[in-house]
């Protein structure tokens, strides 16, 4: 699906369990760590993609949260099982697209299965997830677990520099018999930063990585009065 035809190959949204393709004025070159080749693109997004993911998250929340926790965990366990069957393929993403070394990569893949198999419950309603290149798909995950095992629904913002392991968590949660609509992937920088904030749909926002980043993404949260927290990846 290459939205770009003249650059790489573009990596759609993730909208209401299927990809989304979108046009755009601009597109993110990812770019290959070890290379310096750009292999990927994603859409730079703004508030109309940003409301589109944050309404299916906000269409399927209420039916995953009359979902027993019991059963929630029952999707997330079939996901890290999925996951945990893909290790080598996601930890090459991770690898390639933030220099970690093959036994770093293959860390962060171990942990964001483990933070699918069992994570403190978060609130419910509709969460944006965001984090930084440092961690992208353990971050993500861990954040996403908790919010997810309490009943919210959610829409994560990747890096623009590391979206490839989120997108492709996404794809698995379609394969693993997940709710359309219950997570959803947002692509861009502050532009999709700001429109998820400016959403109604969403309830709140959370935040994994580094900290003058996190102030970034915590003052547009406020100017739209939303909650936001924010930890270090």
């Amino acid at each position: 699906m290459n939205m770009a035809p003249d650059g790489p190959m573009a990596i759609p949204l993730w909208v209401n369990g299927h990809a989304y393709l979108t046009v755009t004025e601009s597109f993110f070159d990812v770019i290959d760590a070890q290379t310096g080749d750009a292999v990927r693109r994603v859409p730079l997004c703004g508030a109309a993609e940003a409301a589109e993911a944050a309404n299916a998250a906000q269409a399927a929340q209420p039916a995953w949260a009359a979902l027993t926790g019991a059963e929630r965990q029952v999707h997330l366990t079939a996901l890290a099982d999925a996951l945990a069957g893909y290790a080598g393929h996601f930890a090459k993403l991770v690898r390639q697209e933030t220099g970690k070394s093959e036994a770093d990569a293959a860390a962060e893949v171990d942990a964001a299965v483990a933070a699918l198999r069992g994570s403190v419950a978060g609130e419910p309603g509709v969460v944006a997830v965001l984090a930084d290149a440092g961690r992208p798909l353990a971050a993500t995950a861990e954040l996403a677990a908790s919010a997810l095992a309490g009943g919210a629904a959610v829409v994560v913002k990747p890096s623009p520099k590391a979206p490839s392991a989120v997108f492709a968590l996404c794809e698995l949660s379609a394969r693993a018999g997940w709710p359309a609509g219950v997570l959803n992937l947002l692509q861009g920088d502050e532009a999709a930063i700001d429109g998820l904030c400016a959403s109604p749909a969403i309830g709140r926002v959370a935040y994994a990585g580094d900290a003058a980043l996190g102030q970034k993404i915590g003052a547009i949260a406020a100017r739209h009065g939303k909650p936001f927290s924010a930890r270090e990846a």
